[in-house]
């Protein structure tokens, strides 16, 4: 490969042609045809991991879009289980509808209150939002562990989340706090099996609220 061999790419259309790239690839990989809403919450996810499984591994539960766009319009607020998936979201654009995003993972009663119970800040930050009264927009990336204290909280009637994006990565229990999640009766985003992210968690977010 040579210098001069480089496609040139304008900056302000880089994003564009990505997803030209990843429309094109796509007519290649089997899958199910996605109505556009859906579709470009997918794209999104690829453009952000250049990882084309998530076409065939993001699940959705019925209607989950149309309600989704609903309740961020209606000013509904995000809390994320990372300081990096809140950064990734794009937070003026929710703003503009009222909402924000959150994150108790570095509140440091939180971190004290973890080690306390032999628990993770995962779930104690889960646990944190049940007693602000109000009902958010979940985002999880990382930690099986918030998927798993969401899915108590929701049996047990103190949390009445709006929509639950579930998207962490990792090995242990990764798998079965996703599947737990899509057994609740509350509208999801999940990537099932091992993978995913904060940055699929945020990509997800902007997919949703670009779309609006």
């Amino acid at each position: 490969m040579k210098r001069e061999e480089l496609e040139y790419c304008a900056p302000a259309e880089i994003e564009k042609r990505s997803f030209a790239i990843i429309t094109e690839e796509l007519k290649n990989i089997p899958h199910e045809e996605w109505e556009e809403e859906k579709a470009l919450v997918i794209k999104r996810v690829i453009h952000t991991t250049a990882d084309f499984s998530y076409a065939e591994t993001m699940r959705f539960s019925e209607g989950v879009l149309d309600k989704a766009f609903r309740y961020l319009r209606e000013g509904t607020s995000i809390v994320t289980d990372t300081s990096m998936a809140m950064s990734g979201i794009n937070k003026k654009k929710l703003a503009t509808f009222g909402g924000s995003v959150h994150c108790f993972m570095q509140d440091e009663d939180v971190a004290a209150e973890a080690k306390e119970r032999g628990v993770t800040r995962a779930s104690v930050s889960m646990e944190r939002t049940a007693a602000l009264g109000e009902d958010f927009i979940y985002a999880i990336g990382n930690a099986p562990t918030a998927l798993v204290a969401l899915y108590d909280l929701v049996k047990e009637g103190r949390l009445h989340p709006k929509l639950i994006i579930g998207v962490p990565v990792g090995f242990v229990n990764v798998v079965e706090a996703k599947e737990l999640i899509m057994q609740l009766d509350v509208p999801y985003i999940v990537a099932s099996g091992r993978k995913g992210g904060s940055n699929v968690a945020a990509a997800i977010c902007n997919a949703l609220l670009y779309q609006i």
